[in-house]
């Protein structure tokens, strides 16, 4: 059996995002998906898996609701659930970038077909961004990108700042590019307010293009926030770019640290991760809140102890 992985958002003013969320549990609760969605009184942004039927039942069910009735739905399929459970929550921000961001000044929106092309016709007055963190942007990106060192999405106001001491925000062509195209809302926005004059992202962010042009211009494969962790963004296998932090060996596997206390995200090879017994670094080997290294194809996401036993 195939599930359906959807990936979502939409910004939209909600007067009562509390009732939204209990709306969704209600829905949500006695049908065949697993996911995480997050609900802000901004609107929405949800990723899940979930049987054909379920998947068909809910994007029916989300559209009807004028305020949603635009939500583009970002489909792929996959031979098992992605997340370990249903989880809705309640958030302050969609997006965790602790500053209020005018989203009317969000840089024009172009779609893979355009984007393809900008690509292929920038100049050296074009700058094209990867917003989204290291460890993302560190197993597949698109070619000639510049790959800021961010850790976490709070960073990017700073590095947008540091970026007009080395560009005149006036002269310089911005494109922009995320997983789903969410944070480019804000961002591309933050990145006007911060005077760079012409700001476009791209529709639908990295899924978006794989789903309708393929592999063109794109090195790698795609970090993903779910069991998956990294995957092609079009049919096929998936280039592997990324490297093993201990031998340099190309590589596409991340593990979290066996260091409960850390529990860094980072690539290794099957070898190097066996030898290290699934840690960052010699420092959390000798650690004593180490969980015990487990083998495996394809590693997933550590679930935390009450979640172990809702994992797929």
């Amino acid at each position: 059996m195939d599930y359906h992985v959807l990936a979502y958002y939409c910004f939209t003013p909600l007067e009562n995002p509390a009732r939204e969320v209990l709306l969704h549990k209600n829905f949500l609760g006695s049908r065949d998906a697993r996911g995480r969605i997050y609900i802000s009184d901004e609107g929405i942004n949800g990723q899940m898996s979930a049987s054909e039927e379920a998947a068909g039942e809910y994007q029916e069910w989300l559209k009807s609701d004028p305020r949603f009735a635009g939500v583009q739905f970002k489909t792929h399929l996959w031979h098992e659930h992605c997340f370990p459970r249903m989880t809705v929550k309640l958030r302050p921000q969609l997006v965790a970038l602790d500053q209020k961001v005018d989203m009317g000044k969000a840089g024009k929106r172009v779609s893979p077909e355009k984007w393809k092309a900008m690509l292929e016709a920038r100049d050296a007055e074009t700058v094209v961004i990867d917003v989204r963190n290291k460890y993302e942007w560190e197993v597949g990106h698109f070619e000639g990108a510049e790959l800021p060192d961010l850790e976490k999405f709070r960073d990017f106001p700073t590095y947008a700042r540091e970026l007009k001491k080395g560009r005149d925000p006036k002269k310089t062509k911005v494109m922009m590019y995320c997983t789903g195209g969410i944070r480019c809302e804000l961002y591309s926005a933050l990145m006007k307010e911060e005077g760079f004059e012409d700001v476009c992202q791209l529709e639908g962010g990295v899924i978006g293009y794989g789903l309708k042009e393929g592999t063109k211009h794109w090195r790698g494969k795609l970090f993903v926030f779910d069991d998956r962790l990294s995957v092609p963004i079009a049919d096929g296998a998936g280039e592997v770019i990324s490297k093993c932090r201990y031998c340099a060996e190309l590589s596409d596997l991340y593990f979290n640290c066996a260091n409960m206390a850390c529990n860094e995200l980072f690539i290794a090879c099957k070898a190097c991760a066996a030898k290290m017994q699934g840690c960052c670094c010699s420092a959390c080997e000798e650690a004593p809140s180490r969980r015990p290294f487990i083998a495996q194809d394809r590693p997933k996401p550590f679930r935390r102890k009450h979640l172990l036993g809702t994992s797929s």
